[in-house]
Parts: structure tokens; sequence; C-alpha cells
């Protein structure tokens, strides 16, 4: 079983995250979008989408340093184990906090706003299920360090480390605490079916805006000609008036 949760399964959420990308790109591009639903209700979703989204840049640096970049590169730099303790939790307990507050803010719309309550998904209400498991785990585990000494970076950062090496050791993820376990096993389900969620959205970047022509909007109205230096009048030609006989 240790075998089975601790390697097959992550080796299979990372194959279904990188050919579930390739086969949306390629099988469904006009659904590559986070599908807004700004049109229905904007107030709320000014508040939450901040918050969430910068908390969650926060977060996934936090994660970066603190699975990818072993204990002893940080210890050779002067950075001892108990100060990274206290950065590792003041940090992610600020960005926890923005994240957990603005999903709040946008499960909250979700459910009391009518028409972006129709227009959320089955496929949505596991997504943010499991965005929610992992939120609430990982908040969890960073307020539970501020009075424990337990050194996860001996722990689940070598086993992480080793899934990409090819040498994966999972006994090391099973002398972890439970709620290391619930968290891992919960961000390796949500890795797995990120691609088939709105969540694609996180790689697709605007890069074609800065080099696209400019849009120029012209006024059919002959009214509005010349009010700007993009107005141009769309005027039917209109015949010169008849000349006199007498002239």
């Amino acid at each position: 079983m240790s075998n089975v949760l601790w390697m097959t399964l992550p080796y299979v959420a990372f194959t279904s995250f990188l050919l579930g990308h390739v086969w949306r790109y390629k099988a469904d591009q006009f659904g590559w979008t986070t599908r807004s639903s700004q049109i229905y209700e904007s107030k709320l979703l000014r508040l939450g989408s901040p918050l969430f989204h910068f908390g969650i840049l926060g977060v996934l640096a936090g994660h970066v340093v603190g699975l990818l970049i072993p204990q002893s590169w940080t210890a050779a730099v002067g950075v001892s184990e108990h100060v990274y303790h206290l950065m590792s939790v003041g940090m992610g307990s600020l960005a926890g906090i923005a994240v957990v507050a603005g999903l709040a803010i946008l499960l909250y719309r979700r459910v009391t706003v009518p028409e972006v309550r129709t227009a959320t998904t089955l496929n949505d209400k596991l997504m943010y299920l499991l965005l929610v498991g992992a939120l609430a785990t990982g908040m969890l585990n960073t307020l539970t360090n501020v009075f424990s000494t337990y050194n996860y970076r001996e722990t689940v950062s070598p086993w992480f480390r080793s899934l990409f090496t090819l040498h994966p050791a999972p006994h090391l993820m099973a002398e972890t605490p439970w709620t290391f376990q619930a968290h891992v096993l919960i961000v390796v389900a949500l890795l797995g079916f990120w691609p088939y969620t709105r969540l694609v959205h996180m790689f697709s970047a605007p890069i074609g805006y800065l080099v696209r022509p400019y849009v120029v909007y012209r006024s059919r109205d002959p009214q509005r000609a010349g009010k700007n230096r993009y107005a141009k009048a769309w005027v039917t030609p209109q015949a010169p008036p008849p000349r006199s006989r007498w002239v």
C-alpha cells in the first residue's frame, strides 16, 4: 500500500497532468479558458480573484523552495533551520490567509449569485472540493508547525525529489504525520484532474497582445467624425443638386 500511495499514484497523476494538457490543447482549444462569469457579477469577483491569485503565487513559491531546494543548500548560504522555519511559517501563513480569504469570497459568490451558480458544472464542483481540501490541509500543516519542530524537509522534500530522479523513496512518506499525507494525496489528485478543468488557463499567457496591431474602431455615425484620430465617418456619397436649366 505504501508503494501504491507514494510511488504509483504520483506517477499516474504526473502522466495525466502532462498528457492531459496535450490532449486538451489539441482537442479543445476553444474550451481552454477560465469560463469567466464576470458578466454575471463583478464586485465580489474584483475582491476575491486578486486575493486568491496573488496568494496562490506565494503558496507555490513557498512549495518550490521547500520541496525542490535541499536543506543543505539553504544551510550552505547561512540560513539555519530555525530561521527557515520562522520564514516558512510567517510567509506561508500570510499567503495561505490570502488564498483562503479569496477562495471563500469566490465560493460565496458562486453559491449566492443565481446566474453564477447555474453556470457551475459538476466538474467545477469537484475542482473546488479538491482545492478546499488542499488548502485546508496545507494551512493545518502550516499552523501546527508553529508549535511543532517537525522538519518536513527531511521526509516530504526528499521523497518528492526522488520521484524526478526515478529512484522513488516511498518509505519517507510513510513516516510523515497524517496531515502531511492527506495534503499530498489531495494535491496529487488535483494534479491528475487539473487538465480537465478550467485551471488550464494557468498555462496561458496573452503574449500575442504585445505584437498584434491596434484594433481601430470607426464610427458609422457621420456626426461623430473628427472627434478623435481614429474616428472616420462612413458617409454615403450624395449626388450633387440638379442644375437649373436657366443657368
